[in-house]
C-alpha cells in the first residue's frame, strides 16, 4: 500500500514539474516572439517622417506626418506622375530643348540634367533627366510639352494645374504645388504622409519604377545638326546600391525644404514606402531613411 502511494506521489510531482517547465518554455517563447514582433520605434533627425506597408497602406511609423512642409525636388515625383498619366502617351516622342529651359537653370541656380539647346530628346529620356540628376530643365521641358496653351507660360500654368488636380484626385489634402520642379514660389508644400501616398501611386507605373531604381544611365540623343551625342546621368539617391532592397524614389533639398527623401525598399516580396522631410544634411536624411526602412520592413515581415 505504501509503495503504491509513493509511486502515485512521484508521478504527481513529475507531472507538476513537466507542466511548470512547459509553461516556462512557452512563456519564454511568447516573450521572445513579442519582442521580435514589436521593435522599438526609431528616432530620426528629420522634422517629419512616415512609413507604410505598400501592399495594404497600413501605417508603420509617423512623426509629424501631416505637418505641411516645403518638399524641394521630391515635387518631381508629381511631375513624372502627371506625365505618365497622359492618355495615349508616347514615351519615344521627341522634344526639342529650348533656350528657355537653360536660361531658367541659370536664373534659378537650379539642379540640371545639362540638356543642350537644339537637341531632340525623348519623353522617356526626359524622365531619366528629371528623376536621376533632378534636372529642373527636364521638368520645364515636360511641363512645356504636356501643358495646354498657346504660350509657354500658359502651358506651364496648365501643367501645374494638372499637378494640383492630380493631388486632389489622390486625396492629398495637405499638398499644393506652385512649380513643376519644387523651386518654391511660396506655396509649394506637402507632408510625409501625402508624399508617400503620391510615390505609391507613381510606383504603379512600370516606367516610373524602372527609372527611379536606376543608379546611372547613358542616353543617346539627337543633336540640332542631326548627329548624336550621349548624355550620362547619375541618381542622386544614395540608397540605391547601399541599402539592400532599395528601389527608389527621389531626393529633394532647398533653403526651406532642407534635406528630404522619399524612399522605398522591397525584401522577401514585401515593400515599404515612406518619406522624411526637413532633415539636416544629405547624410542624415539617408540615415533617417535607412532607420525607417529597417523598422518598417521588420514590422511588415513580422506582421505587426
Amino acid at each position: 500500500m505504501k509503495l503504491g502511494i509513493q509511486r502515485a506521489r512521484r508521478v504527481s510531482v513529475a507531472a507538476t514539474v513537466a507542466l511548470t517547465t512547459g509553461a516556462v518554455i512557452a512563456g519564454s517563447a511568447f516573450a521572445s516572439t513579442a519582442q521580435a514582433a514589436a521593435p522599438p520605434a526609431p528616432t530620426i533627425v528629420a522634422k517629419g517622417g512616415f512609413v507604410m506597408n505598400n501592399g495594404t497602406g497600413k501605417t508603420l511609423f509617423t512623426k509629424a506626418a501631416d505637418t505641411r512642409r516645403s518638399t524641394g525636388s521630391t515635387t518631381k515625383i508629381m511631375t513624372a506622375r502627371v506625365v505618365l498619366a497622359q492618355k495615349g502617351l508616347n514615351l519615344d516622342s521627341k522634344v526639342t530643348v529650348q533656350k528657355a529651359y537653360s536660361d531658367y537653370i541659370v536664373a534659378k541656380g537650379a539642379s540640371s540634367a545639362r540638356l543642350i539647346v537644339g537637341d531632340k530628346v525623348t519623353v522617356r529620356q526626359l524622365l531619366y533627366g528629371l528623376m536621376l540628376p533632378s534636372g529642373c530643365d527636364a521638368a520645364y521641358a515636360l511641363a512645356d510639352k504636356f501643358g495646354s496653351g498657346s504660350t509657354r507660360a500658359a502651358r506651364v500654368k496648365s501643367f501645374i494645374g494638372k499637378m494640383n488636380s492630380t493631388a486632389k484626385t489622390l486625396g492629398l489634402t495637405n499638398t499644393h504645388f506652385d512649380s513643376f520642379d519644387g523651386i518654391d514660389n511660396g506655396s509649394n508644400y506637402s507632408t510625409p504622409r501625402d508624399l508617400t501616398k503620391l510615390a505609391s501611386s507613381a510606383m504603379k507605373y512600370s516606367t516610373f519604377r524602372t527609372v527611379v531604381k536606376t543608379k546611372s544611365t547613358k542616353q543617346k540623343v539627337t543633336t540640332k545638326s542631326g548627329g548624336s551625342r550621349y548624355m550620362s546621368w547619375t541618381n542622386t539617391n544614395k540608397l540605391l546600391g547601399t541599402y539592400s532592397g532599395a528601389i527608389g524614389v527621389k531626393t529633394g533639398s532647398g533653403p526651406t525644404a532642407k534635406y528630404c527623401l522619399v524612399f522605398a525598399a522591397t525584401r522577401h516580396g514585401k515593400t515599404v514606402i515612406g518619406a522624411v522631410l526637413t532633415s539636416t544634411s544629405e547624410a542624415t536624411r539617408t540615415a533617417d531613411a535607412k532607420k525607417l526602412m529597417d523598422y518598417g520592413l521588420q514590422r511588415y515581415l513580422s506582421r505587426v
